[in-house]
């Protein structure tokens, strides 16, 4: 997860605390956390890395839209992340 942006690491966050999000509902998460619009432009494009890098897959919901969930992998990525960031913050 070292190599993915703090927006990648966002959306792979949504992706995980969600049950087959669309790319809207992703949007509109990240929006709302973000307080600000995201464009499709910066959407889509960093969507298709995570799926890239086999952290999430994604499906077709319908002829117009598709689904994104979160893999193996990536809940393993998110997992070595939480472990690594208990190293120095405690809650």
């Amino acid at each position: 997860m070292h190599d993915l942006t703090g927006f990648q690491r966002d959306l792979l966050y949504v992706i995980a605390g969600a049950d087959q999000p669309s790319g809207q509902d992703v949007k509109d998460e990240v929006e709302q956390y973000y307080s600000a619009e995201i464009n499709h432009g910066r959407l889509y494009p960093n969507l298709d890395t995570l799926v890239n890098k086999e952290l999430v897959e994604k499906g077709q919901l319908d002829r117009r839209t598709n689904y994104y969930a979160i893999t193996d992998a990536g809940r393993d990525q998110i997992q070595e992340r939480r472990d690594w960031e208990e190293q120095y913050v405690e809650l």
